[in-house]
């Protein structure tokens, strides 16, 4: 069975599902959460610089189409701190090239 792709809302990377944080517009009660629930769901990448794009440009907002509470970026926020800044600079530096296998890992280059 082939795993589930999604895309991230900032930069635009595919990967799988779980290498992404999950935003969700509960229905029916539209309420903005992370990670569980059923309804409208972005997902993006967890790097600095598309959590800075999505919240400057309001990203989420437009695409779960309702407004996203400061409370839910502030957790964001801290969800990045806890990521230790090694793996953080590592995998955004892959990342900006596109050089990252469907785990996470350097893509090696057949030809």
């Amino acid at each position: 069975m082939e795993p589930n792709y999604r895309r991230c809302l900032s930069c635009r990377k595919v990967s799988q599902k779980g290498e992404f944080w999950r935003v969700v517009r509960v229905y029916p009660s539209r309420k903005v959460q992370l990670d569980e629930g059923m309804g409208r769901s972005a997902y993006l990448c967890p790097q600095a610089s598309c959590l800075a794009a999505a919240q400057k440009k309001n990203r989420l907002g437009r695409i779960l189409q309702a407004s996203v509470p400061e409370q839910l970026y502030e957790m964001l926020q801290q969800r990045l701190a806890a990521i230790p800044a090694a793996q953080e600079h590592n995998v955004e530096g892959q990342h900006n090239r596109g050089k990252l296998n469907a785990s996470g890992e350097p893509q090696q280059s057949l030809g």
